[in-house]
């Protein structure tokens, strides 16, 4: 594994996200002075917060998986993550509405979904399900240690015996083929294959391996912290600094000084230079690399497409939905085509509903609800569209009216509050080709292949965040965030 050169004492690291809060507890674990570098008044960087009267709204992600790995990044300083998190298991973790005016329940104990399953979709297809969690959670050991929770320095790397039983698992056909191996109703198909949209890429097109996305999802369990998944970094950065590090709030940093194929600082908007042995830059990474890096040849990268969020503070309650929901359209490779291949807004729109003051009243004021409302779309790098114009509002007042179609009566006359967040937006927050789930996770942007955390000329520039391995979601971000460290300490775990 390649390292950090030279000395490794003091390591500043630009940007208080995920990645880079979990870096820096796994450094202050290791003994080192880490000073932590963020632009906004609170940490979380795509997991920040928005208040809007009353109303509080996670910004980002809302969908918490594998909480062992908030526990890891704590655990690297001795703190325990109940004395940090309150988390509630969420039961159902989804409720999927159909077109033919089905629902099914995503639960994660297996023998209730099975059952849940056998009594949408009959008992052969609750069979087919039980073989699938076998095949995926025995993916998810195959692939964690020898490909995920691991730096990659070369291909070779992949060449394990692992590499072999997933070869032999059918791990690299494509996701939809695999899928389709377990069940038959279409039903089942979507639920356990939607997930490579995270992946950016269509289930049709992405491997199999990724099946490992809908274990986390609805298998392996989902949470929900009280005060939203901001209370996440809120907790990592509180822990931070009772270990030592150092987080300076309101600091943007413009650039990173080098010398002699090193950084030796970074510098301030104000014109402050903070000297550093190590700097770890967690913005997006072919933004870090536009904008804080000496000028060099950029790679070439596809993006996952975006999506619009409606941020909804309302007097109107549904009480047969749940925390999470899920509203498929009729069209299934079509939607999948549009967004990605085509450069074009879904024409029956498939989206997430998420109603966290179901779960933490103190999510909205007394008496009402704040909803979170994701549609798919094209990246700007994909579509060039209108989206600073009038297209925001109409778009907002499309997916409004999709959803009173499609249950939630008098939603847009219940509406006090509402924010749009689109592609633009993103672009303005400094994530490349607008959308926040960073370079699609083709063959060639996976793995090995994915852009490296250690900068290849400059020896002491470290990569954390999603942009880098091993890749995109809040469970990869917390891995990037030791993996980063690692390059720094010299260990693999």
């Amino acid at each position: 594994m390649r390292t950090v050169t030279g000395r490794t004492d003091h390591v500043v690291v630009v940007g208080a996200g995920l990645g880079g809060l979990a870096c820096a507890l796994h450094l202050a674990g290791s003994g080192r002075q880490v000073t932590v570098l963020e632009r906004e008044p609170v940490p979380g960087g795509r997991a920040g917060r928005l208040t809007l009267d009353g109303y509080e709204f996670d910004t980002g992600p809302t969908v918490l998986t594998m909480p062992d790995l908030i526990a890891e990044a704590l655990g690297a300083v001795g703190e325990e993550l109940a004395d940090w998190l309150d988390l509630t298991p969420l039961d159902p973790a989804y409720r999927a509405y159909y077109p033919d005016g089905s629902t099914l329940d995503v639960i994660t104990d297996t023998v209730r979904m099975a059952g849940e399953i056998s009594r949408v979709c009959g008992p052969r297809e609750a069979d087919g399900y039980l073989r699938f969690v076998d095949f995926a959670r025995e993916l998810w050991r195959l692939e964690r240690a020898d490909f995920i929770d691991r730096n990659l320095d070369a291909p070779t790397d992949l060449l394990t015996g692992n590499l072999l039983r997933l070869l032999g698992s059918g791990a690299f056909r494509r996701l939809q083929t695999k899928v389709d191996q377990f069940f038959r109703d279409p039903r089942t198909r979507r639920i356990f294959s939607f997930q490579a949209m995270y992946a950016g890429l269509a289930p049709h097109d992405a491997l199999a391996i990724y099946a490992v996305i809908g274990y986390l999802d609805s298998v392996a369990g989902v949470y929900f912290p009280r005060g939203g998944i901001h209370a996440v970094p809120r907790a990592l950065a509180g822990a931070a600094e009772k270990h030592g590090v150092q987080l300076r709030y309101g600091t943007t940093v413009s650039r990173v000084a080098t010398a002699n194929g090193r950084a030796t600082a970074v510098v301030t908007s104000d014109g402050e230079r903070i000297a550093a042995d190590v700097v770890v830059l967690n913005p997006d990474l072919p933004v870090a690399y536009r904008d804080l890096l000496p000028p060099g040849r950029a790679r070439r990268l596809t993006y996952s497409p975006s999506c619009v969020v409606l941020h909804v503070g309302s007097r109107q309650g549904y009480s047969t939905i749940a925390h999470h929901n899920i509203h498929f359209g009729r069209p299934w490779k079509r939607t999948f085509t549009e967004v990605i291949k085509q450069g074009r807004l879904m024409s029956d729109p498939s989206l997430l509903v998420t109603n966290p003051s179901r779960t933490d009243p103190s999510m909205a004021p007394a008496g009402r609800q704040s909803y979170y409302v994701l549609a798919p779309v094209p990246n700007l790098a994909k579509a060039d569209l209108d989206w600073r114009g009038d297209l925001t509002r109409r778009y907002a007042d499309d997916l409004m009216r999709t959803l009173e179609e499609r249950g939630y009566v008098g939603f847009a006359d219940g509406v006090e509050v509402l924010r749009t967040v689109t592609p633009a937006d993103w672009a303005d927050l400094g994530m490349a080709a607008g959308t926040p789930f960073a370079a699609a996770h083709t063959f060639l942007q996976t793995g090995p292949f994915r852009p490296t955390n250690l900068h290849r000329g400059l020896s002491n520039v470290v990569f954390v965040g999603s942009g880098t391995q091993p890749g995109v979601g809040v469970p990869m971000v917390l891995i990037s965030g030791k993996l980063a460290a690692a390059r720094v300490t010299g260990g693999e775990r």
